[in-house]
């Protein structure tokens, strides 16, 4: 019985010790450049309320539908139920697309997510109506980020107008001198 000698590791083109760098995987830094290109495209956008309104219309579209055949026989409930899905994937991608639309689509993404209890399978059990609702007011209620100080928004760090707390006593700031309120009455004197 004869036995081989283990084989030897091939041999490393740098040498011993020498480690390589990573290569560089894209002129814009790579993944990092990417994930980091899409992280500030997806805040400036109601991102997060899109997600959650199209997963509802999904699921109030798609889940509960049956074949072409028994929706045709159901009628204008199984089309309506179908109609509801439909209008929240498109208020998905307006939130998506357009965030100045926000409240509009959001208002109108509730408003069809609660239409979809009676219209379609209860809401989609339920799944489809509580995350278009929830996707609804999530952006109804999202807010731009503001940008950062020191980045040239104008006017940051001055005193509002009509703001006397920051002002001494006297001093006339930017909205002028400061006056007390007068109160006017009707009637005779």
């Amino acid at each position: 019985m004869t036995t081989d000698p283990p084989p030897e590791p091939p041999e490393h083109p740098l040498g011993a010790g020498e480690s390589a760098a990573p290569a560089p995987t894209g002129p814009a830094g790579g993944t990092r450049g990417t994930r980091a290109a899409f992280r500030r495209w997806r805040r400036t956008r109601p991102f997060w309320a899109t997600v959650w309104t199209a997963l509802g219309g999904f699921v109030i579209l798609f889940l509960p539908m049956a074949p072409l055949g028994k929706i045709l026989q159901v009628g204008v409930g199984g089309i309506a139920g179908m109609a509801g899905g439909v209008v929240l994937m498109a208020m998905a991608l307006l939130m998506l697309f357009l965030p100045g639309q926000r409240h509009t689509a959001g208002v109108i993404a509730v408003i069809a997510g609660v239409a979809s209890f009676p219209l379609s399978n209860l809401g989609g059990l339920f799944a489809g109506m509580v995350l278009s609702v929830l996707g609804g007011s999530m952006a109804f209620a999202w807010l731009p980020e503001k940008p950062a100080p020191g980045r040239g928004f104008p006017g940051h760090g001055l005193p509002r107008r009509g703001r006397t707390a920051d002002r001494a006593p006297g001093d006339s700031g930017p909205g002028g001198p400061s006056v007390p309120p007068v109160s006017v009455r009707s009637g005779s004197a």
